[in-house]
């Protein structure tokens, strides 16, 4: 992955690293670590499955339609669900399966894959 440091992107400087298709970028005063490369290697995974355009308006989509719900609409998106619940594994993306991202859209996921187990 390449891995960009500038101060213009993220444009939000709460986040501290934005993936365009495919391209790190971070904020030079933050620390690269291991689990923010896989973070956006995950997103990375989305993008290239969805063949990169349809991830950003599927994102898009999503993010305004969790504005109108309940809890942060950004950490409610799926792709950063599947991204944030899987970025301090190192072998996710070897064993991860092509649209994952579809399970992380219900809220009620964990307590579902919980109830399962039982």
């Amino acid at each position: 992955m390449i891995i960009i440091r500038s101060r213009y992107m993220p444009p939000v400087k709460r986040y501290h690293a934005i993936n365009l298709l495919g391209v790190m970028f971070v904020h030079p005063d933050v620390e690269v670590r291991p689990s923010l490369v896989n973070h956006e290697r995950i997103h990375t995974a989305q993008m290239r499955e969805l063949l990169y355009l349809p991830f950003y308006l599927l994102y898009l989509l999503e993010w305004l339609i969790r504005l109108l719900m309940r809890g942060n609409a950004y950490r409610n998106i799926s792709f950063e669900r599947e991204a944030y619940g899987n970025m301090y594994n190192p072998d996710y993306l070897s064993c991860r399966r092509r649209y994952a991202w579809l399970h992380f859209i219900s809220k009620n996921y964990k307590q579902r894959k919980n109830n399962s187990r039982k």
